[in-house]
Formats: structure tokens, sequence, C-alpha cells
């Protein structure tokens, strides 16, 4: 049924003690870097100020160096974040949406202690017209603070589908909330195809198998974020978490210029008693494959969601509705395959 299978063994004893807390903050280091990047277009406090004022700034492309560019100018009347001190260090960060991950941020110097700041700062992107016109620009503002905690000040996005490239003015525009879309993580990056099994220990015979499986079957993927003109490189990555060990890694081939990749991979994890499954949660991150490093494209959980791990409060333990049906459905028909069409989100 599939050209590739992988099986490897998954212990899960060292998690059924209470885990210390060193080692339970490892695995979240490990998970959190899976998608950092992804979650930092809108890291930080965002509760402590309401936004106002404007900024200045124009777009242009370039055409014969193939470059987007944002000329941020400067800003005036910013929220005062430290109201105590009447201190307000901001800077600006821009991303193309939906494709935070790949384009990253750019973001100008830091400006301290003004709510008028002046940058005249040029922040460039490598990018084919033809991908940037499927693109938005969101720019925000941001006070920068010391110990991390950055205050979300306000932010414009444009359509650049429908941007008037002949303008290449600066024009000022109203500071506005952070937007739900934003909020909530609404952006379409694509749905997986995949079907799930649970193999209870000895309910194939005697002793067979000896200990309980969970079989995950990557069958494709549709409507991948395509990231250049050619398509896009994808493979997918397999966590059963609390374990990111190299023993619980998996991944997929890559499968090239293709926005709906086909996979047929199967891969089975055993060493799961039946009582793991309420704790364990299967991450499938989707990556598009370059020479220097991966971009992450979106993934889903498969868990109860519960947000608790053998006890442990953990943020992985985040499944959506869909996710959690879709486990819960494999968790009552044991020794069936569950096929399910699911979308892929931010995590």
């Amino acid at each position: 049924e599939s050209d590739t299978a992988s099986e490897i063994s998954f212990q899960f004893s060292k998690h059924k003690k209470t885990p210390s807390i060193g080692s339970h903050s490892s695995d979240m280091a490990s998970v959190s870097s899976v998608s950092g990047s992804v979650l930092s277009v809108y890291s930080g406090d965002f509760g402590s100020v309401d936004a106002q004022g404007t900024v200045e700034f124009a777009v242009d492309y370039d055409e014969k160096n193939r470059e987007f560019q944002v000329h941020v100018s400067q800003c005036k009347d910013l929220a005062v974040v430290d109201e105590k001190k009447g201190r307000t260090d901001p800077y600006v960060k821009t991303y193309l949406l939906p494709d935070k991950a790949r384009m990253g941020k750019r973001k100008t110097s830091v400006k301290k202690r003004t709510v008028n700041p002046i940058y005249n700062e040029v922040l460039r992107y490598k990018i084919e017209k033809m991908v940037l016109l499927i693109q938005k620009l969101n720019l925000s503002v941001w006070h920068n603070d010391p110990l991390g905690r950055n205050s979300f000040l306000g932010e414009i996005e444009i359509d650049l589908a429908s941007w008037d490239w002949s303008n290449r003015k600066l024009n000022w525009y109203p500071l506005k909330p952070r937007s739900l879309s934003a909020v909530n993580g609404v952006d379409h990056r694509g749905v997986m195809n995949l079907s799930i099994k649970y193999v209870p220990p000895g309910s194939l015979g005697l002793k067979n198998p000896p200990s309980g499986e969970v079989h995950i079957w990557v069958k494709d993927v549709k409507d991948l974020l395509q990231l250049r003109p050619s398509g896009v490189d994808s493979f997918v990555k397999c966590y059963v978490l609390p374990d990111t060990s190299k023993k619980s890694y998996q991944k997929t081939r890559v499968i090239k210029r293709d926005t709906n990749p086909v996979f047929n991979h199967t891969i089975v994890y055993d060493g799961f008693h039946t009582e793991d499954l309420k704790d364990a949660c299967v991450e499938l991150t989707v990556w598009d494959h370059e020479k220097l490093t991966n971009h992450f494209l979106g993934g889903i959980r498969l868990g109860l969601g519960t947000g608790l791990s053998y006890g442990i409060s953990v943020d992985w333990m985040d499944s959506t509705q869909e996710e959690v049906a879709f486990w819960q459905e494999m968790m009552s028909a044991t020794n069936e395959w569950i096929e399910g069409l699911l979308p892929l989100r931010s995590l």
C-alpha cells in the first residue's frame, strides 16, 4: 500500500514516572523550535497598550534586481508603553503573508525614548514579482523591551495583488489593532490526507504484537503554499511527543516542484501501551527543502488536546476539535484504518 515504510520502537517507560523539570524543558525547547520562526510574527505582549498613531512608508519593486522594497520613513503619536517613565522604544517589523516562515521578518533599528521615531530605512526581499503578487504585506510597530516582552503598538496590512505599483510616494497610514485572523492564525496552508490505526498488544494473537503499535500512513497533501514559480520541494517530519529524540524522528522523501505532493509513506511506532494514547501526541509537519535551511509550511497534532502529558502542562497538547476527533476514533476502533483529511496550521 505504500512505497516507503519506517518502523521504529517508541518507549514511554521514562515518562510514566513524573519527568524532571530539566527533561521536560528540554522536550519543550525542541518542540518550540519547530514553529518558533512562524509564531514570532506575533510574539510578545499584546495587551499592555492600545494601538494609536500613524506610520509613513512606501513600497516599490525593483525589476532589475528582482527585489521588493519597503521604505520605512517614520511614525507619529505612538502609544506610550512605560507610563511611569514616559518611555517607548519603537521599531518597525515586516512580514510577507501568508508565507511567514519562508521570507522571515525584516525590521528596522530601535529608536529610544520617542513616540515620533524617524527611520528612513529600506527593508528588502529577494522575490519574484509573480510570487509577490499573491502575498500581503504586514507592517507592524513594536516597543523593544530589554527582557524580551516586546509590546505591540499597531499594524497595517496591504494586499499586494491590488496595489498600485505606480505609487512610489511615501504615504501615511493609521496603525490598527491586531486583526482577528492574525490572532487565530487563520490562513490556508493546505490539507493533509492520511490514515492512522492503533494495534493493541496481543490483539493479533498470543503476544502479537508484543507491545501496542501506532501506524501512520501519510498519503498526500493538497494546496501547499507555492513558494516559487516552479512549486515547492516538500517533505513531512513526524515525532511522537513528548519524545523529541532521534529515535522518535521520522521523515518522508522529498517531492520536488509540486504543491500537491503524493508521499504514500507509512510509519509504525511500537512500544505503546493503550494508556499512553491519552498522553502522547503525533506531530506531523510539512517543510520546504532547501540546501541551507528548511522552511516550515504547516502541520497537525493528533492527540486529545488536553494541555497535559503525564500530568505535566505542555503547550503542544493543543489539538483542534478535528484532530481530537480523529485521534479518539482511532482509540475506539482498534485495528482499523481511520481515514482523515485535516487542514495544516501554523502550530
